[in-house]
């Protein structure tokens, strides 16, 4: 069997075009420019080089971009007095907290505390039920770009089998109410799900997203499963060199491509949806804050 790879960094970069396009459609027609604002509290390295790629893309697609860097010692309440200034700022139309936050903060917190209109992480527990009640809402930006290449390499998902490897509110639980939309049924299940392996065979859609390094072997898919590997993990790489690594995802990737009809790799799959779709839930955000109809922009 011929496996396609899925380029999700092709699929990334057209996307973004489009959205400048429209961006630049909304500052001429409404004299509107979006706002994401980003706060990133210490400097964990990985945090560091997501929120500068992420102000990077912003400015590229003709949005405003504003970075707010404060120190890991930065109590709750500051951050809290942070977030609230950034709900009530009109130029400010998109507000997304680095996570991981320092061990003193309490994560959930701050979710609920940004405005559900403005929360485009699609994490406050609004959205999350709107997503669960088949509503219009903002949607995490992983499984919502996970989505987006599953419906680019499937012609229809109607009736078709997924089955997601992962439960967490983040990817797991939302990714499955995105297939449930498109007439999927759909199986979520975890590391301690009973017969995995033989519930993984049956699957034609294969999402992992359970956080552990090629836990998905090639003989869990099935002949012809269109394979989505939402996992970044780094593991050692000696081969490359002492104190090297390198990236893999939960899904074996070369045993599981002789099996699958089309398989993302890592890194280079989902990854560089997830910035994208956190620009498109920005330009969502914006049109619903001014009562623009988003669907008016051809996405």
């Amino acid at each position: 069997m011929v496996t396609s790879i899925i380029d999700g960094k092709d699929y990334a970069s057209r996307l973004r075009g489009k959205l400048k396009s429209a961006i630049n459609d909304l500052k001429d027609k409404y004299k509107i420019t979006p706002g994401l604002a980003v706060v990133l509290v210490g400097n964990d390295p990985a945090s560091e080089i997501y929120v500068r790629n992420k102000g990077i893309q912003t400015k590229e697609a003709g949005m405003n971009s504003f970075e707010y860097r404060l120190p890991e010692s930065t109590s709750e309440d500051d951050l809290l007095a942070k977030v609230e200034k950034l709900n009530s700022d009109k130029s400010v139309n998109g507000i997304l907290v680095q996570f991981p936050v320092p061990k003193h903060m309490e994560q959930q917190k701050i979710i609920e505390r940004i405005l559900p209109s403005k929360d485009v992480d699609g994490l406050h527990p609004v959205n999350s039920g709107y997503l669960a009640s088949g509503l219009k809402g903002l949607v995490p930006c992983t499984p919502q770009g996970a989505s987006l290449l599953i419906k680019d390499t499937l012609p229809s998902l109607s009736g078709l089998h997924a089955v997601i490897v992962g439960r967490s509110n983040l990817v797991g639980k939302p990714i499955a109410q995105l297939l449930l939309r498109e007439n999927c049924t759909v199986t979520i299940c975890h590391s301690r799900t009973k017969n995995l392996k033989e519930v993984c065979l049956s699957a034609d859609i294969l999402v992992a997203a359970v956080g552990i390094p090629e836990m998905v072997k090639g003989d869990w898919v099935k002949d012809g499963a269109v394979v989505i590997d939402v996992g970044i993990n780094r593991l050692p790489a000696p081969e490359k060199g002492e104190g090297k690594t390198k990236l893999v995802g939960d899904v074996d990737f070369v045993e599981a491509g002789k099996k699958s009809s089309a398989i993302t790799p890592v890194p280079g799959g989902v990854g560089p949806m997830t910035i994208a779709c956190l620009l498109l839930n920005t330009l969502a955000a914006t049109c619903s804050q001014n009562n623009i109809d988003f669907s008016d922009f051809e996405l």
